[in-house]
């Protein structure tokens, strides 16, 4: 018996290390990302400004990121720009975590009739690719932040909504939700107080690895002229002019702001999936 006891000392001790990491590598991440918004709100455009005297210059330690055609510092440049757009990203998000939550508690409370509409308008959203339907409605807006920022809410939704509906018709077939309808409770009742909360995690989940999306979908919109102005520093508006200079070798004016934005990327799914290991200590457990 002693070495069994030994052993899940162990394995507790291994598990509770794991967990540490994740929220290190969590809280790692999410300095990072405030440090890029915190930069990008503390740039102006006077420190992105035209300065035809150091123009295409390539990377060094006085510019890190190199400058453009127009002198103007690259580095500054893509942290304003990945600065907004996750802010366009961030909007857009919680604007379509909000549509899921809506949709995915009505299919799921409302009857048969609203469930069936329901689930036939996300398998709609499904079958055709975010992007293209995201084009569509930025193109038919005309653009700009508004036609981007309603593009992105309205695009993202399904996946999610479908979670969220599985997961209430789980919830309102407990017994303590039985419980609270045979006291008389009203379903508004019942969905602020028994279903909300058991969902909070999974619209945390769901909107951290949602974001990714939503910002990689902004950059290509927004590279395609569908987007942001051409005035705004945007990556996608940055990886768009970009294009014309690289036959004449200034490869850095691709090549950095692509990777931020990459990695950018990666670090909110590698928060997301963290977030999904900590909320649910059963399949932190699992590897």
């Amino acid at each position: 018996m002693i070495p069994n006891l030994k052993t899940d000392q162990k394995l507790k001790r291994f598990y509770m290390n794991r967990r540490q990491k994740t929220l290190l590598t969590i809280v790692v991440a999410a300095i990072i990302l405030l440090c890029i918004v915190v930069g990008g709100a503390l740039l102006d455009q006077d420190q992105i400004a035209t300065n035809l005297t150091e123009r295409n210059l390539a990377p060094s330690l006085q510019h890190l990121f190199g400058t453009d055609w127009l002198g103007r510092d690259m580095f500054n440049r893509t942290i304003m720009g990945l600065s907004l757009s996750m802010g366009v990203g961030l909007i857009g998000a919680i604007g379509s975590t909000s549509i899921a939550l809506i949709l995915g508690m009505a299919a799921a409370t409302m009857g048969k009739m609203a469930d069936r509409l329901i689930s036939w308008l996300i398998d709609l959203f499904l079958s055709v690719p975010h992007l293209v339907t995201l084009i569509l409605i930025a193109f038919t807006l005309g653009g700009g932040f508004k036609g981007i920022v309603i593009g992105l809410a309205v695009t993202h939704w399904p996946s999610l909504a479908r979670v969220i509906r599985a997961e209430v018709m789980q919830i309102r077939s407990a017994e303590y939700v039985q419980i609270s309808r045979q006291m008389g409770k009203s379903r508004w009742w019942i969905a602020t107080h028994h279903i909300f909360p058991h969902l909070i995690p999974q619209l945390l989940i769901g909107f951290m690895l949602m974001f990714p999306h939503v910002i990689l979908h902004e950059a290509a919109v927004t590279f395609l002229g569908l987007g942001l102005s051409p005035h705004e520093p945007a990556i996608g508006i940055i990886l768009s002019e970009s294009m014309k200079y690289l036959s004449s070798g200034m490869w850095w004016l691709a090549f950095f702001p692509g990777l931020c934005l990459l990695m950018i990327v990666r670090m909110f799914e590698t928060v997301g999936g963290n977030l999904r290991l900590l909320i649910d200590p059963v399949r932190a457990n699992e590897k």
